[in-house]
């Protein structure tokens, strides 16, 4: 469940620095790490299906942020 609130914090804390227009370098760096925690939630929950497609999804949009900025 740690790996969860970790997501949900992540997400807020994204949120918050979109709010506040903050630097696009700043708001990839955090997605980045969302990134990372999805996937550490994803293999505690035991890797389902559902997990792994979230992250995948999750993974790519980063991508293509980064391809775009």
């Amino acid at each position: 469940m740690d790996e969860a609130r970790r997501v949900l914090e992540r997400l807020d804390r994204i949120e918050a620095l979109d709010r506040a227009t903050a630097a696009p370098g700043e708001l990839l760096e955090q997605l980045r790490a969302l990134v990372r925690e999805a996937e550490d939630w994803a293999r505690a929950e035991g890797g389902d299906t559902d997990a792994d497609a979230a992250v995948r999804r999750l993974r790519g949009a980063v991508a293509r942020d980064m391809i775009e900025a």
